[in-house]
């Protein structure tokens, strides 16, 4: 993934994150990666509660995950976010979650959310503009020149 424009954030893996084997439970990586992208909005200005009071809210629809190694306990880890594509409709994160220590990979993951209204439940057919203008900019800083 490239570094340039994505959100970082260090998690240490505790007890509570790990399996009887000793390894990090798979489903303590979807909740760091839901973290990122969480990160991710609020480095960009935007708040999913403030989102959620406009009557956005945005449901994971495809989550693409990649297991390279176990993370373990007491590691400590950076989640690294960044945009891969936005089309007008929807737009896909990619994810990685690494050692801080020595920069091996744990997992790489694509996650494509779309915006729906909260009240309704129904998709938005374009991204509310809110978000369409913060996600067009970073896939526009993607681009080579």
């Amino acid at each position: 993934m490239s570094t340039g424009n994505c959100a970082k954030f260090y998690q240490r893996v505790y007890y509570s994150d790990t399996d009887s084997y000793g390894v990090v439970w798979h489903g303590s990586y979807l909740r760091w990666l839901e973290m990122g992208r969480v990160d991710w909005c609020e480095q960009k200005g935007h708040n999913l509660i403030e989102l959620e009071n406009q009557n956005i809210v945005l449901p994971v629809v495809n989550l693409n995950v990649r297991y390279k190694a176990s993370a373990r306990l007491n590691d400590n880890l950076i989640i690294e976010t960044g945009i891969a594509k936005f089309n007008g409709l929807s737009v896909t994160f990619t994810q990685t979650i690494k050692s801080a220590e020595t920069n091996k990979t744990f997992i790489e993951a694509e996650v494509e959310v779309v915006a729906i209204h909260k009240d309704s439940g129904k998709l938005y057919r374009r991204m509310p503009e809110i978000l369409a203008t913060v996600f067009d900019m970073e896939v526009k800083c993607l681009k080579p020149v």
